[in-house]
């Protein structure tokens, strides 16, 4: 999030949150102080079991409000060798619910380095983040044909796709 919102105007950063993991980043009172008073970022649950807990509906409150959202849709930290795991379906559903909101896919070069798996502190070095076409769910299509479109529109972004960024 701190990579993709260095990217934006200062007035655009105090209007887009990213959306991050309730159960992690609620952990503790100093978790939930870097989450949402720092970074102002929405936390969702994506274990939820109460309609107010509801993760679209806590993000489409958000967009209503004239904010962005910076998603994850593969919903967790990748630790894989894959390039990208397979997106959640959280994506489709926000979609289709508010088609007129633009999906922006982006790419982050160098994230690998930039902020090593298990590492909490970003390491000083150079990345690049790349920026497509807006993606969208066309008149009836399946969540899965759009989020393998999606996860591909995605990948088609990494300069270097014969590294692991």
């Amino acid at each position: 999030f701190i990579l993709l919102s260095a990217c934006l105007s200062e007035r655009e950063r105090a209007i887009t949150h990213a959306v991050a993991a309730g159960e992690y980043w609620g952990k503790s009172r100093l978790r939930r102080f870097i989450a949402q008073d720092m970074l102002s970022s929405v936390l969702i649950n994506r274990q939820w079991t109460r309609p107010e807990e509801n993760p679209i509906e806590i993000m489409l409150s958000v967009l209503d409000q004239g904010h962005s959202l910076i998603l994850f849709p593969e919903g967790t930290r990748n630790m894989t060798d894959e390039p990208l795991l397979a997106f959640r379906s959280g994506l489709y559903n926000l979609s289709t619910a508010r088609p007129e909101v633009e999906l922006i896919p982006c790419w982050i070069e160098n994230m690998s380095r930039v902020l090593p798996k298990g590492q909490f502190l970003p390491v000083p070095l150079l990345c690049r983040v790349v920026f497509g076409a807006p993606v969208a769910v066309g008149p009836g299509e399946e969540r899965r044909a759009f989020l393998e479109r999606a996860h591909a529109a995605l990948l088609a972004l990494n300069p270097r796709p014969e590294r692991d960024d």
